[in-house]
């Protein structure tokens, strides 16, 4: 019996929007390369998550197109590292929208679990996924940063799709785990 089904055909945008982005793994995911936090490893490392599980959802989001692999030199050997497209970083207000959502409606464990969306050009927090509350501009992955009181000091700005055009290749990219980094970036 399949875990997941499958709504990509549904005629709700809502249920076709879910299927890509309605996952908790893929959403982690996400956050991680928005946080520029690429790499196999690393992100196995930080999200606590099972190999298999990883590669899964690094697939799905390949598949979908939020996410491509960018080649990099580790030595001698050329690895691959997740980095987001355009389709990606357009998935940035829902992401938003999570957070702020749950900082008003949800209890945190502790003080440092809190987490802000921060419009980097004025500085300051967001109430809204999409527009700045305080001086009205719209919220881009250039110009938002990212305050997690757990993981950063300061808000951490976000990464943004490669200039250069990346797409994602599923025949590229049919086994995400083959290109995991073997060490964790300082």
């Amino acid at each position: 019996m399949p875990l997941r089904s499958d709504w990509s055909a549904r005629s709700c945008s809502l249920a076709r929007g879910l299927d890509v982005l309605g996952d908790p793994w893929g959403s982690l995911v996400l956050r991680e390369i928005f946080l520029g936090n690429g790499r196999f490893d690393a992100i196995k490392q930080r999200l606590e998550v099972a190999d298999t599980v990883l590669s899964k959802r690094l697939g799905w989001l390949l598949d979908a197109g939020l996410l491509a692999q960018q080649p990099y030199q580790d030595g001698r050997r050329t690895r691959q590292e997740y980095v987001l497209t355009t389709k990606g970083e357009e998935a940035l207000p829902v992401l938003n929208a999570i957070i702020i959502w749950a900082e008003k409606h949800l209890d945190a464990p502790n003080e440092i679990s809190h987490m802000r969306v921060i419009h980097t050009d004025c500085g300051q927090a967001t109430s809204s996924a999409d527009t700045c509350t305080h001086c009205g501009t719209a919220l881009t992955a250039a110009n938002t940063s990212w305050h997690s009181f757990k993981r950063n000091k300061h808000p951490v700005p976000l990464a943004v799709a490669p200039r250069q055009s990346i797409t994602a290749d599923p025949a590229a990219t049919a086994d995400p785990a083959a290109t995991a980094e073997t060490e964790i970036p300082a």
